[in-house]
């Protein structure tokens, strides 16, 4: 799984000195003049010990040798600094000089989402949200260390110790849900407004943020999930909004699921192969990989894919239809639609999904953590790796 770190070191400067917050060279100089001192590198220091504290099973998550967590972060105090000082490997993408300022955060957010980093770990607090929010696609999840004088937002986890854990259960394949959150912070006061009246906010925008959800448990808190009823929001919400994706051509893979939703569109479908839905209303049905090379060379497309049940195949057992060539005009993860009900995967007893298509450069690229659709706007993020 790769990971980015941002450590704002700035943040919470203006804290214990009575300021409102840190954002702005003129409030940071202030700080400084009352011996603010930031919290950025308390926080992230005891997130990062959390995660070998908080479960022995990562006990190695430290060993340079281990391929669990690929860190990526930013040069010196905004990240690598506290990676060199634990002997954490990772890769260092930038820096910046001087003092860092909100540039430097939307370049390292920027870099991180080029390298393809599944989780933005970032350390701050509302004016730290706001910059990566400015940079973040859909593509990346986010997770707020609350570091900041402001925190306002929903992005942050509730502390260093709980995004560790958080952390650790997406690393081992527990099932964590990813829900969009709200980045909010102050909104300036007018000259002339009466002080210390109200605390006003406003919206900027929404993250993608994973939220620990023990969905085994409120399956049985609820009683078992009825998979018919969740496969039926499943394909309701898919074919309601895949044309949404900017998408001209829909690649429709083999399963139960995905016949579902072949049939829901009209589509005529086949159980055990490829169905492709064309810009111009045409069908290829059961299409051969030389059948769906074409429609990748000269489409924008989208794939749905669901993994053999048990044996938890997304790619390369029952789909070789997608070989090698197909695969290399498409991209991961943002040209794949991966569906399933919670009890399938739950049933994988925390597993991780496996690619095995033929070309290794590919299946790198897939590992990680893949975003899985399990009812109707409901997404879960699950673990992706390939066969030892």
């Amino acid at each position: 799984m790769k990971i980015g770190l941002l450590v704002n070191p700035l943040a919470g400067l203006g804290g214990a000195v009575a300021l409102k917050g840190s954002d702005g060279e003129a409030l940071q100089q202030q700080a400084l003049s009352r011996e603010g001192r930031g919290r950025g590198a308390a926080r992230v220091a005891l997130f990062l010990q959390s995660l070998r504290d908080v479960n022995d099973e990562l006990s190695v998550i430290a060993d340079a040798d281990t391929e669990l967590i690929e860190w990526f972060t930013w040069g010196g105090a905004m990240g690598a600094d506290y990676l060199e000082e634990r002997h954490f490997a990772h890769t260092v993408l930038g820096g910046y000089e001087g003092v860092s300022n909100a540039r430097d955060s939307v370049a390292a957010t920027r870099a991180f989402i080029q390298q393809g980093v599944d989780l933005l770990i970032f350390v701050g607090g509302d004016g730290t949200a706001r910059d990566v929010l400015s940079a973040a696609t859909d593509a990346i999840s986010c997770l707020g260390l609350p570091a900041g004088v402001k925190m306002h937002s929903g992005v942050f986890a509730i502390s260093p110790i709980a995004a560790a854990r958080l952390v650790t259960d997406l690393v081992v394949g527990r099932i964590i849900s990813r829900q969009r959150r709200e980045v909010r912070d102050y909104i300036e006061a007018k000259e002339g407004a009466a002080p210390n009246t109200v605390i006003r906010t406003r919206a900027y925008g929404e993250l993608w943020v994973p939220e620990a959800n023990d969905l085994l448990q409120q399956t049985k808190v609820g009683g078992k999930e009825n998979e018919v009823l969740a496969v039926m929001d499943i394909v309701s919400y898919v074919t309601e909004n895949w044309a949404d994706a900017i998408a001209e051509a829909l690649i429709v893979g083999p399963g139960s699921t995905c016949m579902q939703i072949k049939q829901a569109l009209g589509m005529p479908a086949t159980l055990l192969g490829f169905d492709v839905l064309l810009p111009d209303g045409n069908y290829v049905t059961d299409a051969t990989a030389d059948q769906l090379l074409p429609v990748v060379q000269a489409h924008t497309a989208k794939v749905v894919l669901s993994f053999t049940r048990q044996q938890a195949f997304l790619l390369g057992r029952g789909n070789q239809q997608l070989n090698p060539e197909v695969l290399s005009h498409l991209h991961w993860p943002g040209d794949f639609i991966v569906v399933s009900s919670r009890s399938k995967l739950l049933a994988l007893e925390q597993r991780p999904l496996l690619v095995d298509s033929d070309d290794a450069a590919f299946d790198a690229k897939c590992r990680g953590l893949v975003e899985v659709i399990t009812g109707y706007d409901e997404r879960l993020l699950y673990r992706v790796a390939s066969p030892a």
